[in-house]
């Protein structure tokens, strides 16, 4: 098998980087007093549940992206017993978004990265989000200087978002990869794990956060940190080779 037919494909929001820091800079910033109790874990994963779900087309009740913004740190919020205004909201939403362009890549994600394309792999990142919004991330993560400009495929862009494995096939179309020999690693389990286990990828898990199972799609592994993707990943690439040289 030639090391181009793999296909490795990351997302970007809690994967490539810490996501929970915008939100942290946002509480601490605008309800430094009612914060101090949070488990910031917890919050986090009701945060992206709502930022999933209320602008999912699956929800017949899905709000605009800018309705969404602000209404998702009320929902969350509400779920802690912590009350606040609509404007407070769109404060917090402020401070997120500003901090969300000052972040900096895992440990081990670039040099990971690095091991895989010198290998010759197909190496690229797939990510949900506005084209505008998910460029600045990326260029702040100086992720344009690592991977090409046909490598990385955000929805906002594509015109389809992940869970649907539309998306997944056309990744698997213009890169001229299958899905059979396509690896994804992702941490929502809504959007990354359905996805891609839908898509008929193989998925690993970034489950940093203990984040509970939400349905009975089953990914091949669950990873905590970059030192557990490497060595999952490369294992499972590595029983591909297996597979096509018995074949």
């Amino acid at each position: 098998m030639n090391p181009q037919q793999i296909g490795i494909f990351f997302d970007v929001d809690d994967t490539l980087y810490d996501h929970l820091q915008p939100l942290f800079e946002a509480l601490q910033q605008v309800i430094p007093q009612q914060q101090e109790s949070l488990s910031y874990s917890d919050v986090y994963q009701r945060f992206r549940y709502y930022s999933e779900v209320l602008v999912s087309p699956q929800n017949p009740q899905a709000l605009p992206l800018e309705e969404m913004r602000y209404q998702r740190f009320i929902l969350t919020l509400k779920e802690f017993e912590i009350e606040i205004t609509e404007e407070q909201a769109k404060q917090m939403q402020a401070v997120y978004i500003g901090s969300q362009y000052n972040i900096r890549p895992y440990d081990g994600v670039v040099e990971l990265i690095h091991e895989l394309m010198d290998q010759g792999y197909t190496v690229g990142l797939l990510t949900n989000g506005p084209a505008e919004h998910q460029w600045k991330k990326i260029c702040a993560l100086h992720m344009d200087q690592v991977f090409a400009r046909d490598r990385i495929f955000i929805s906002g862009e594509v015109g389809l978002e992940k869970p649907d494995p539309a998306i997944f096939n056309y990744v698997n179309r213009l890169t001229d990869t299958k899905p059979e020999h396509s690896f994804f690693i992702g941490d929502s389990w809504r959007n990354d794990v359905v996805g891609a286990v839908s898509a008929h990828w193989h998925m690993i898990w970034f489950n940093a956060r203990h984040a509970p199972r939400e349905s009975n799609h089953q990914p091949d592994t669950e990873a905590l940190n970059y030192t557990e993707i490497r060595t999952q990943l490369l294992a499972m690439i590595a029983k591909q080779f297996d597979s096509s040289s018995i074949d």
